[in-house]
């Protein structure tokens, strides 16, 4: 026999890398059968018939570690071993992530296990939410059971009780039914249950510790397990470590004495630096109490020095925000505004490189994370974090488009959709490409809502960016005309500039917006995702509401036209003309000024920016940018929502070089942002400005004359600070636009 005949023959003989699984038993009992339940429901959803054999998987006993797993396969039995139920998930779940449709992929045995010990998400039943507060008892268990096929270990829930009003008008149950039912839903599958217990009365050490024992103890009743209990040190709650410390010995005693083995957890959100010492110190007292300290948003210490401070007294645990994009934990760095104005703080928003670089940096030394999340729009990063909590390298496209899309062509576009954020979408044509691509993807007829959900990104991404095109072209030429009113006159350049701003957005602009529409209306019945305040019932336009935003004007227009009018209102065609070519030359380049628009990562030629992604990502010693919550609608600039900032102690600086040395500069500046009343500190090159410590209106325009002598050097390095030591989110030092004006060498002759 010829050696090509022998290899054809051996190929013949060896078994094929792929299982077919349209007929298929699924066997399995004791500790094993909720997996094998579960596996046999999701191949029957995907069109398996289970009354016939040709494919048989069972589920087997084996000695190993509590979450491991293994995978064999003997002709045309598939084994999936574990030594608990959870175990017997975790393979159940491997199967279905590599399963093409009813094709498993498996050409050697798989023998896995988790490389963390705590790997859970956070679901919250309450109006705040964008999705969850809508869903059946039946959904929330299909979605615990989804997380625990991702290789979830703790669900945690948020109590009833929480930062939010009491119900939701969207509640099919009240939320003490539905938490219990996801406690049960999570115990049945071998998981641990968590409860996230904010504490938000105002302790004494007395009555209050008492009456807050009993609530809980009442609320402990209600529930079929429980495995830990995490108590947040604000964010919300406002309790201090020396009142914080002894509630919680109490609270512990009542907890254990209901679920002995039950886990207490504890974080620091929301102290400044006071209380993170005074904590430390209470922790330096060892109390047996307590399990694990968890670190989440605003917290004004990373985990590292956590890490560092704790010394090994306790385990640290994370608690990642995964669901917001600004004003958040994990910032988008450099997002353009038009994004950020109009699909908010809780997109859509897979990330997977970020999410990459985040885990990276921020892991080392903990036990694992619990991620923070609202509802569906971070699904993508929810399950990223679940996989790499199993196993950090993880590349998770191509298994959630196996188990939730049934294309493999989806495994390209959380990626796509992640590069569209970057840059300014009127110059990303990778963002048309984007939308083709998904247009591409086709799902399987047994795939849910989660193609939709990505859908509804990628038409939005398109609608902005064809949006933002014609918004900047109309506001190019009517500030071109404004700029002509010394050659036109006042009331011909008004005009002109109002005809520009009139013309209507493009064609495609209404098809996108009528497909956004129709996506959103289909998000809402079949993933209760709330994108409307008015359609679908959304607590707030900030809790993923975007769709309310999809079409707010994305250029001045109607602050140019109140100012249009306020110049017209002038008694002399001089001051008209000069009032309207200045509303034209916002930049002030009549004046040479130095112009930065703080906010648009396109147009901040000064601002010092910091190392980013990756090794900040958190951005505590970066520059980012942000917008506030208003509209250009309201009759606000596009640059005036816009600003930069920098968190806690870190420093806003802008860097000026080639400045020349003889002259004098006029700095003007626009304090604009969120409604903070927060005192902020400006130097020039080290000397402190006279510049107005608390914002008297938003926004407030500063003007100061610096010295020459502040310039001499031929560089300038304006510097913003906070106060020391503050606490909450570490924002607030928040400016929008900055013109440095080089002053006449001699004064300007009087007209």
């Amino acid at each position: 026999m010829s050696v090509a005949a022998a290899l054809t023959l051996l190929a013949q003989s060896a078994p094929s890398a792929f299982v077919p699984l349209q007929s298929v038993c699924v066997v399995g009992t004791g500790t094993a059968k909720p997996a094998a339940d579960l596996l046999r429901r999701r191949l029957v959803e995907r069109g398996a018939n289970d009354k016939s054999c040709a494919t048989r998987i069972a589920f087997r006993p084996a000695h190993l570690s509590q979450e491991a797993f293994r995978i064999d396969r003997q002709a045309a039995t598939v084994s999936i071993s574990a030594a608990s139920t959870r175990g017997f998930v975790y393979g159940a779940g491997w199967l279905l992530r590599h399963s093409d449709n009813l094709a498993l992929s498996l050409s050697a045995p798989v023998s896995e296990k988790p490389q963390q010990s705590i790997r859970g998400t956070q679901i919250g039943y309450r109006f705040k939410n964008n999705s969850y507060d809508a869903w059946t008892p039946a959904m929330l268990r299909r979605r615990i059971e989804d997380f625990a096929l991702w290789g979830a270990n703790r669900i945690q829930i948020i109590s009833p009780r929480s930062d939010d009003a009491p119900i939701s008008p969207l509640m099919p149950v009240p939320p003490e039914q539905a938490v219990r039912d996801m406690a049960q839903a999570t115990h049945d599958l071998g998981l641990d249950v968590a409860i996230f217990y904010p504490l938000l009365g105002d302790y004494d050490g007395g009555a209050a510790d008492k009456a807050e024992a009993r609530t809980l103890a009442a609320f402990l009743k209600t529930l079929p397990a429980l495995n830990a209990l995490y108590f947040p040190g604000g964010d919300p709650g406002h309790t201090s470590p020396e009142r914080l410390f002894p509630l919680l010995d109490r609270l512990s005693r009542t907890l254990r004495a209901r679920f002995p083995k039950a886990e207490l957890l504890l974080s620091t959100q929301g102290f400044d630096a006071r209380d993170l010492d005074a904590f430390h110190a209470a922790l330096a007292r060892r109390p047996t109490w307590l399990t694990a300290i968890f670190v989440g948003p605003q917290t004004r210490e990373s985990a590292a020095i956590h890490l560092r401070r704790l010394a090994g007294r306790l385990p640290l645990e994370l608690y990642p925000d995964t669901a917001h994009a600004m004003q958040a934990q994990f910032p988008i760095p450099d997002w353009h505004p038009a994004f950020a104005l109009t699909q908010g703080r809780e997109p859509v928003n897979p990330r997977p490189s970020a999410q990459a670089d985040i885990f990276a940096a921020i892991t080392p030394g903990t036990r694992g994370a619990i991620s923070y999340s609202e509802g569906v729009n971070d699904d993508w990063n929810v399950h990223q974090w679940l996989a790499m909590g199993w196993n950090a390298g993880a590349d998770i496209a191509s298994d959630y488009a196996n188990f939730y899309i049934g294309d493999p062509a989806f495994a390209a576009i959380p990626a796509m959709l992640e590069a569209n954020w970057q840059g300014n979408p009127a110059a990303n044509t990778a963002i048309d490409r984007t939308l083709k691509a998904i247009d591409a993807v086709h799902p399987a007829p047994w795939a849910g809502w989660h193609v939709d959900l990505y859908r509804y990104r990628a038409v939005y991404d398109a609608l902005i960016r064809e949006r933002l095109i014609r918004a900047r072209s109309n506001q190019a030429e009517a500030l071109y005309t404004l700029r002509q009113t010394p050659a036109i006159g006042a009331e011909p350049a008004v005009a002109a500039a109002r005809f520009a701003y009139a013309r209507p957005d493009a064609p495609r602009s209404t098809s996108l917006y009528q497909r956004l529409s129709a996506l959103a209306d289909r998000l809402r019945a079949t993933a209760g995702m709330q994108l409307s305040v008015e359609r679908h019932g959304a607590s707030d336009w900030r809790r993923g509401a975007n769709f309310d935003r999809a079409m707010i004007d994305l250029n001045d227009r109607f602050a140019v036209e109140r100012d249009m009018n306020a110049a017209l209102s002038f008694p002399t065609e001089a001051e008209r003309i000069a009032a309207l070519y200045a509303l034209g030359d916002r930049w002030g380049m009549a004046d040479f000024a130095l112009y930065d628009d703080l906010g648009d990562p396109d147009n901040e030629p000064h601002l010092v920016r910091g190392p980013g992604y990756p090794g900040d990502p958190q951005l505590w010693r970066t520059a980012i940018d942000g917008v506030a919550e208003y509209t250009p609608n309201e009759g606000w600039r596009m640059a005036e929502l816009s600003y930069a900032e920098a968190l806690f102690e870190h420093p806003l600086t802008l860097h000026y070089e080639g400045l020349e040395k003889n002259r004098a500069y006029r700095l003007r500046y626009s304090r604009a942002g969120e409604d903070y009343s927060l005192p902020l500190t400006l130097t020039a090159n080290g000397t402190p400005l006279p510049a107005p410590s608390m914002r008297a209106t938003n926004p407030q325009r500063v003007e100061l004359l610096l010295a020459p002598s502040l310039t001499a050097g031929g560089t300038l390095d304006l510097v913003w600070s906070r106060p020391q030591g503050v606490g909450g989110s570490g924002r607030g030092r928040q400016i929008a636009e900055v013109w440095l004006i080089p002053e006449p060498l001699t004064p300007k002759a009087k007209p």
